[in-house]
């Protein structure tokens, strides 16, 4: 008895066994059988013309309850926009009609779908929004689309550029992608008009032994970025991601530099300033922002340089670093918020031990960021701390309070200190926000730097061309008294 006890259960559980296999293997013909998909449109964002963009994809999911099979997956105009699709590993190829037959997608199961664009040539000077559909067509006969969609920008495209004569680049009416860099040779000069946008990919920067000349104006700004129109994640923009290009690099040979309202960031080194003779001019920056940075904002190494009206913000080393040299600084905005790695460099350092014979000024500036000491100063101690020749005036800086009032290295200087204000100096700005990584670095109504500037040496407009009231402020930035 209990023999044919187990035999009957066995039975029963192959019986069980057969069924359900048949039962997953089985597929419908039935309209109500559908598909389901992650995502009923796939957008590319912005692409450059003839340029292949970032992959994306998604999945198809089958949870009618039965298998479904010979399906049929095309391109509804046949790759004229330029998609190009990839169905659970098979390319929708020229040489296939752009589509694939005999898909299957049992029960409960799913397939995955990639998509690329290399867009055309459109003609014009504004974004042009392109579109296809892939269609899936069952074995019903119903049909179900997922939209592909993009934006294509046409652009200059410039490869391995070479700058031996005076040059000018104007991408007013079309915006300019560098592949491979900018060189620009000892005795040309490299002019970049006003609302130019230069993009430039990962490999690409500016490398400058004769002289460049970034002329902006207030409204009209040029911006030097990397060439990601794509998202990281869908709240995050790839331009909001630091290292996206190389930067800017002024080499021994290089002097009279200018650089005015101009936007550089996204970069690795921001402006990297190579050592030079200090009795000439070297650069001269002003209502100009570098921001995010994987390495420094602006480094420079024993060269008279001049910094007026100008924020440096968010790098992972410091967001200036000074090696000796002439540095004349008004107006600027160093701020510490680098938000990709907490072992980050501090807001200011400046160095005079490598090249004793040099000099150091910052008035009417305000540094600050996350940590209770954000500017870090090395000075040849055998000379006597006194004899060091640097001087802050009117500014406020995120630092320990360790001399006396009457230093002769600052004068009318507010001293952050932990124990007297927030733990970071986040109350000076409109907006901090690492979470999501957007800035504001405009000062907030609440920031001591309102009123704070001393009026005899400030400069007479802020960072965006606004003019400066009889009661200055600290920083790049003049409040809107009016707001």
């Amino acid at each position: 008895m209990k023999t044919e006890n187990i035999y009957i259960v066995l039975i029963l559980l192959v019986s069980s066994f057969f069924y359900s296999c048949d039962d997953e293997d089985s597929f419908s013909t039935s309209s109500s059988n559908i598909l389901t998909f992650s995502t009923d449109t796939v957008k590319l964002d912005t692409v450059f013309s003839t340029v292949p963009s970032s992959t994306r994809s998604f999945w198809v999911y089958n949870k009618s309850g039965d298998g479904l099979r010979k399906i049929n997956v095309r391109l509804e105009n046949g790759n004229q926009a330029g998609f190009r699709v990839n169905v659970d590993g098979t390319y929708l190829s020229p040489s296939s009609g752009f589509q694939v037959n005999d898909i299957e997608v049992r029960n409960k199961d799913s397939i995955r779908v990639f998509v690329e664009l290399t867009s055309p040539v459109n003609n014009g000077d504004m974004p042009l929004k392109i579109e296809d559909n892939i269609v899936f067509t069952l074995e019903s006969g119903v049909q179900q689309k997922v939209n592909l969609m993009a934006y294509s920008w046409d652009a200059t495209i410039m490869k391995n550029v070479v700058v031996d004569k005076d040059s000018i680049l104007d991408g007013v009416t079309r915006p300019i992608v560098v592949y491979g860099g900018i060189t620009v040779n000892e005795g040309a000069t490299l002019t970049i008009s006003p609302g130019t946008t230069i993009f430039f990919h990962a490999d690409a920067g500016i490398d400058v032994s004769g002289k460049l000349k970034c002329l902006g104006e207030a409204g009209n700004e040029i911006t030097l970025r990397g060439d990601r129109l794509d998202n990281m994640f869908d709240y995050l923009p790839y331009d909001y991601v630091s290292g996206q290009w190389q930067g800017i690099r002024l080499r021994e040979t290089s002097y009279d530099n200018e650089i005015r309202h101009t936007d550089i960031h996204g970069t690795f080194d921001g402006l990297k300033v190579d050592s030079a003779d200090v009795s000439k001019l070297k650069l001269n920056i002003e209502n100009s922002t570098i921001h995010n940075c994987q390495g420094y904002a602006l480094t420079a190494e024993n060269a008279r340089i001049i910094i007026n009206n100008c924020e440096f913000t968010n790098a992972l080393h410091n967001c200036i670093a000074v090696h000796g040299g002439v540095t004349d600084i008004n107006n600027c905005t160093f701020a510490q918020f680098y938000p990709f790695d907490s072992n980050r460099g501090s807001a200011l350092f400046f160095s005079m031990n490598k090249y004793p014979q040099s000099s150091f000024t910052c008035i009417n500036s305000l540094i600050t960021g996350y940590a209770d000491d954000e500017m870090m100063i090395e000075t040849n101690t055998d000379e006597g701390e006194n004899k060091a020749n640097y001087l802050f005036d009117h500014c406020i800086i995120r630092t320990p309070k360790i001399i006396t009032e009457d230093s002769v290295h600052f004068v009318s200087v507010v001293f952050e200190e932990y124990k007297d204000t927030v733990k970071t100096g986040k109350k000076h700005f409109r907006k901090i926000d690492s979470q999501n990584l957007r800035y504001d670095f405009r000062l907030d109504s609440i920031s001591p730097a309102v009123n704070a500037a001393d009026p005899a040496s400030a400069m007479l407009y802020d960072r965006y061309g606004q003019r400066r009231d009889d009661k200055p402020d600290v920083g790049a930035y003049e409040f809107l008294k009016e707001e």
